[in-house]
């Protein structure tokens, strides 16, 4: 055999190595290449997670709710892709800690955009209610429902008040006439008792030292106070009467007479005044309220007292020009008559309606 024809074995293995190269070269680039594809659509479906969703909805964010039922809550709403992603979103940022209860409209702009609105950017959404003078309990109790709060809840608390809702100076059985008739703003989450607070706080405004020393003087206490301007505000047809009328019950609670007030009659039987029947005997039922057959005030205010009629009995004009006391008043007309005697006012009373 030919020596010059002899296989050399370093130059055999290091083909073999090359050939090997060759072969695996392949598979590494086709590795690298997959492991790319698979970056580039991990990070793909992280950006669609995080994306927006087009979708705009109103949530409930409960008190005390933390990153991951809020997440649930937005995921289930259509606003973000992924709850468990949006709560771990919250957590690493620290906005978790911004987080506040109340209803919120959003808009699925993106996970980021949710969160910065949501603990950031908007304020729970809230209803603006306006509650007339001399509404009772009851109507407020209706609005609050007609509006999606609690207005059952609401009256009966109004009804059966716990200690710490009841103001210092309500003495009677309910927190009628403490709720002062006005505007409020309360957030769609508002409680029971968070409303009854505004409403009571707000009165709690009237009982200025000027106010408890013209009580004094008067020898009323607020209960009674509260209890008589809702007797005036339901008898009285504007605010000028107002004083007039306050200054005949005065007359009438100081000398021991009847109050006689239909209105106060009505609020004892649940009806409104224009439902009061003398025919069906409604001034002859026996209520604690019917100022016909019981003398003095009745347990609680008839309704929630505005602060003309409030003030009303805190100025009343309670004479003539003559100095004598007026005992009795007559609407007709469109007019007040008032009288000092019973005979005048019983002449008024045939000559108007005879």
């Amino acid at each position: 055999m030919d020596e010059s024809q002899t296989p050399d074995p370093k130059a055999t293995v290091e083909s073999l190595v090359e050939t090997g190269s060759e072969r695996s070269a392949p598979w590494v680039l086709r590795g690298v290449l997959i492991m790319f594809v698979l970056l580039v659509a991990l990070l793909g479906y992280v950006l669609f997670l995080l994306g927006p969703t087009g979708k705009t909805a109103q949530v409930h964010i409960p008190r005390g709710a933390g990153a991951g039922t809020v997440g649930k809550l937005l995921e289930n709403a259509g606003l973000v892709r992924s709850g468990s992603l949006f709560a771990l979103y919250l957590r690493f940022s620290n906005r978790d800690k911004n987080l506040r209860p109340g209803y919120y409209r959003l808009e699925g702009r993106g996970m980021r955009a949710v969160a910065v609105d949501l603990t950031e950017r908007l304020e729970p959404l809230t209803v603006k209610l306006t509650f007339p003078e001399g509404w009772r309990a009851v109507e407020m109790a209706q609005r609050l429902s007609e509006n999606r709060l609690d207005g059952a809840g609401f009256l009966a608390l109004v009804n059966r008040p716990p200690a710490k809702l009841r103001p210092a100076e309500a003495t009677g059985p309910t927190l009628e006439g403490f709720l002062f008739p006005a505007t409020y703003e309360f957030g769609l989450d508002a409680t029971p008792e968070e409303i009854i607070a505004a409403m009571t706080g707000r009165m709690a405004q009237e009982f200025t030292p000027q106010a408890r020393a013209a009580l004094q003087k008067l020898g009323l206490s607020i209960q009674d106070w509260v209890t008589m301007a809702s007797i005036v505000q339901a008898e009285a047809a504007n605010a000028a009467e107002r004083p007039l009328i306050a200054g005949v019950f005065l007359n009438r609670l100081k000398v021991g007479m009847p109050l006689q007030a239909d209105p106060t009659v009505a609020y004892g039987l649940g009806k409104r005044l224009p439902e009061l029947d003398r025919n069906a005997g409604d001034f002859e039922k026996d209520t604690p309220y019917n100022t016909y057959i019981h003398r003095g005030l009745p347990p609680t205010a008839i309704g929630n007292p505005g602060e003309d009629a409030l003030q009303a009995v805190l100025e009343p004009k309670r004479t003539d020009a003559e100095g004598r006391p007026y005992l009795y008043f007559l609407h007709a007309q469109g007019r007040l008559f008032l009288n000092t005697e019973f005979q005048g006012h019983l002449q008024d009373t045939n000559k108007y309606y005879r």
